[in-house]
């Protein structure tokens, strides 16, 4: 996937959420690239904030939207790794 189609999906998502996808232009750049180089690296667009441990089951958690960023974003305004925030 390209990062602008990963974009794409993310500014969909945060729209359906409500989230606003983070509005410093090179952090959001940086995360798109880890989220980019773990799909190459693993298949899948793993949380570049989080570490890939080869057990399956507790991999998919942290394909981003991870599990947690929900509950992230709710007690910090923001997920782990800066991708999406709380809408104000």
């Amino acid at each position: 996937m390209t990062k602008e189609e990963l974009l794409e999906k993310y500014k969909k998502y945060a729209e359906e959420k409500g989230l606003n996808l983070n509005p410093d232009p090179q952090a959001l750049d940086r995360t798109l690239n880890g989220l980019i180089a773990n799909e190459q690296k693993y298949g899948k667009p793993y949380c570049p904030c989080r570490r890939v441990t080869g057990d399956k089951e507790e991999d998919e958690k942290i394909v981003c939207p991870c599990a947690f960023h929900l509950k992230e974003i709710e007690k910090y305004g923001h997920c782990l790794c800066g991708l999406f925030f709380k809408k104000e």
